[in-house]
């Protein structure tokens, strides 16, 4: 069955989004960063992820970003075919929300217009949109904020299809020392595996997209999810790069079909703040 949507409720709907992840965080995190405290062995690291859950409550309180970098909105849009939308061209709508959220909230604006030239553009835009279309007349809207620090950790590596499994996490785990505090860990390390290089990347943020406590349902990349989680952890780095036992604080895999001569692996790093959120219409 045929659904419209105008791009008013569009609008609406990323407002509300931005607006909620920027300044609150979901249960689950908040528990995840009781858990991680309860098993850690190194007090600056359980001071550490103390004071990152008072900034979680400080935040939700007193209506203040959970982060002075406010960052780089990155929206997925998985469009049913069945849908129709209607109203204003929909990429004007969505950065038209987007402006219009930072300027009432009153949030850093950090979009450089041109990439050398680096002025501001002073709204926070243009939002870096991906759109899909998928079965059914549903539009689900995923959005992730991505601060600089933890945005410019990310690495690929285009591997032979011969290299090992070892191989790969060892570059993984490589990738997150040589990144040390500088993404803000705990991290959420999204991991694209195949595909072309471009695909890889994407993925990599797709799988942050995932549920936080949320395995790969495939067995063989839950086992190798939990292997990098294991590998990651024994670094050291801890949580701000204090030292402690918890360096990620969770580690997802999206795979993608790759030409035979190709084996593409991509690493986002995104801080403890896992900073986005989803609204189906």
């Amino acid at each position: 069955m045929k659904k419209t949507i105008h791009t008013d409720e569009i609008k609406k709907s990323i407002a509300e989004i931005i607006e909620n992840i920027n300044f609150t965080a979901p249960d689950e995190i908040k528990k995840l960063f009781q858990d991680m405290k309860s098993r850690e062995s190194g007090s600056a690291a359980r001071e550490t992820l103390q004071i990152l859950t008072e900034n979680i409550e400080i935040a939700e309180k007193d209506s203040i970003p959970l982060c002075q970098d406010c960052g780089s909105v990155i929206i997925f849009l998985s469009i049913g075919q069945d849908v129709e939308i209607t109203g204003e061209y929909l990429y004007d709508a969505v950065n038209h929300s987007v402006s219009d959220a930072y300027n009432r909230l009153y949030l850093r604006k950090s979009i450089a217009a041109d990439p050398l030239r680096r002025k501001n553009t002073g709204t926070n835009t243009p939002a870096f949109i991906h759109a899909d279309i998928v079965s059914g007349n549903s539009l689900i809207i995923d959005i992730m904020l991505k601060g600089g620090g933890s945005e410019n950790m990310s690495a690929v590596k285009m591997f032979l299809p011969t290299d090992s499994e070892d191989k790969i996490t060892d570059f993984i785990e490589e990738a997150v020392i040589s990144a040390g505090p500088n993404p803000c860990p705990p991290i959420f390390l999204g991991i694209g595996i195949g595909g072309t290089a471009d695909v890889a990347m994407l993925n990599s943020k797709k799988a942050l997209l995932r549920y936080p406590l949320e395995h790969n349902p495939d067995p063989f990349y839950r086992d190798l999810e939990i292997k990098i989680f294991n590998r990651i952890n024994k670094t050291g780095i801890g949580p701000m790069g204090f030292g402690g036992d918890n360096t990620a604080a969770g580690v997802y895999i999206k795979e993608a079909p790759a030409h035979i001569a190709s084996l593409p692996v991509a690493l986002n790093l995104n801080c403890h703040s896992l900073r986005k959120g989803r609204i189906i219409l």
